[in-house]
């Protein structure tokens, strides 16, 4: 699209008018600065964003952040919330990698500790939680004891001994999320999922050890128990083959149902069906049971990170659990719209909570800072309680892995003081920091524009990939 029609709203929030386009019921609005609307559309996020206004039941606008890029159906970074009744619930506004999220920890070490340590620890944890497209781990669950992860999420770890006291409280929805149910989930999507909990998969998803390298809030990081020079661990990864077969399963389910309901879209990747519909309800039944195995699979990798941990530095060193947030999900909340409170059901693709107070995690690329921040009211007004998820890719894979081989990249990330175990060169390629937009622009675009502010950045010491 030509950026030029783009109608600046405020500092940081850019708007596409409605009447761009015919089927549009509702505006798009894009959080960026001056200089990222024209990264943004290089791709085809900015149509994306547009046909996501089109869909039945939206209410307000569709959003994007400002990690924003082309994704399947919704753009990644993309954010919309659809009436109860009217509206609609989407696979392609969740992603194929149901509740794929992040989950901090915090360690009582400090860097000068654990820098003479990363080598083997970074082997040590890569060990311990298996990682790669398809790799299972050491558990693998019959129906049963499926089945109860499924519809309990964390919780079902914790009551198996896979969890510290007071880790649920520290996590979205407290690890589980309500209305799950194990038999909206077909049996080929439970197969994939039998023997993956405790792993992190390929891509982007990884396990980091970090520290705290600049503190932006000294009262709100002594709340949350966060310290410059901490040694930390960050956790990203989420329902892995499990929820790509949900995702697959129902938006066939979808695409044969719309006709029934009328719906016509402007791009088939968008498959939906009505909220209240079975067809609907289905999928966010089994969605929300992916999400439980999601935060399940979290806290086993936590349990086996834990292990690792003390396999080198001795048994009385703790990791504790800051947040875990998920970024790629659909959830009912309440917001007011046109003076009243509405239950919505708002769709995170890519996209992190940020509700007032809560923390904001917000991972950079191998080799960049990451982030703790926290959010602001202004989010509840703006951006139906969201911020972005990380820094958006800006470069394709197979772009990344013909700029440099393996062998360099390590070079490079060690260079800098990080130890790097990876099991696929192709995949540790593909995630070089360059092929990433730059993490400081991205979260100053959230900071500054009031929706969560920052906290804390992290800086790598050991990244475990896939």
């Amino acid at each position: 699209m030509d950026i030029a029609r783009l109608q600046k709203i405020e500092d940081y929030l850019w708007e596409i008018p409605q009447d761009f386009r015919g089927d549009m019921r509702v505006p798009a609005r894009i959080f960026a600065t001056e200089r990222l609307p024209r990264d943004i559309a290089s791709d085809r996020s900015l149509e994306q964003l547009m046909n996501v206004a089109a869909l039945p039941g939206i209410r307000e606008y569709a959003l994007a952040m400002p990690d924003v890029h082309e994704g399947y159906g919704f753009p990644v970074g993309g954010v919309a919330a659809f009436g109860l009744e009217d509206g609609i619930i989407s696979p392609g506004g969740i992603g194929y990698d149901i509740n794929c999220g992040v989950r901090l920890l915090l360690s009582g070490l400090r860097k000068e500790v654990v820098a003479a340590h990363t080598h083997n620890l970074a082997r040590t944890i890569f060990a311990e939680v298996p990682s790669g497209t398809g790799r299972g781990g050491t558990l693998s669950l019959k129906d049963e004891e499926l089945d109860l992860v499924l519809a309990r999420g964390a919780k079902r770890m914790a009551e198996l001994g896979y969890a510290e006291d007071d880790d649920l409280a520290h996590i979205e929805s407290g690890g589980v999320l309500p209305g799950a149910d194990p038999a909206a989930i077909s049996v080929h999507a439970k197969s994939r999922g039998r023997d993956q909990l405790g792993t992190i998969g390929a891509g982007n998803h990884f396990v980091e050890v970090g520290f705290v390298d600049e503190v932006f809030d000294a009262k709100m990081a002594h709340r949350m128990g966060i310290a410059l020079g901490q040694v930390t661990v960050l956790i990203h990864t989420g329902s892995r083959g499990l929820g790509h077969q949900v995702a697959t399963d129902h938006i066939r389910a979808m695409v044969r149902a719309m006709p029934k309901y009328h719906i016509t879209l402007p791009d088939r990747e968008l498959a939906c069906a009505p909220f209240k519909s079975p067809e609907g309800q289905a999928y966010f039944s089994a969605m929300n049971a992916a999400g439980n195995f999601a935060w399940a699979n979290r806290q086993l990798i936590t349990a086996r990170v834990r292990r690792a941990w003390q396999a080198v530095f001795g048994a009385g060193e703790k990791l504790s659990v800051l947040y875990d947030v998920a970024h790629n999900i659909a959830k009912i909340e309440s917001y007011e719209i046109d003076g009243k409170v509405e239950g919505l059901l708002v769709h995170r693709k890519g996209a992190t909570r940020a509700f007032p107070g809560q923390p904001v995690l917000i991972p950079g690329s191998m080799g960049t800072a990451s982030y703790v921040l926290v959010g602001e009211k202004k989010s509840l007004a703006t951006s139906f309680g969201s911020s972005c998820h990380g820094a958006g890719r800006a470069m394709s894979r197979t772009k990344a892995r013909a700029r440099i081989g393996a062998k360099q990249l390590r070079a490079e990330l060690e260079a800098q003081g990080i130890a790097i175990a990876a099991g696929s060169r192709r995949g540790f390629t593909e995630e070089a920091p360059f092929a990433y937009k730059d993490i400081d622009a991205v979260v100053s675009v959230i900071h500054d524009a009031g929706i969560a502010s920052r906290v804390a950045r992290l800086r790598p010491l050991a990244v475990m990939k896939g």
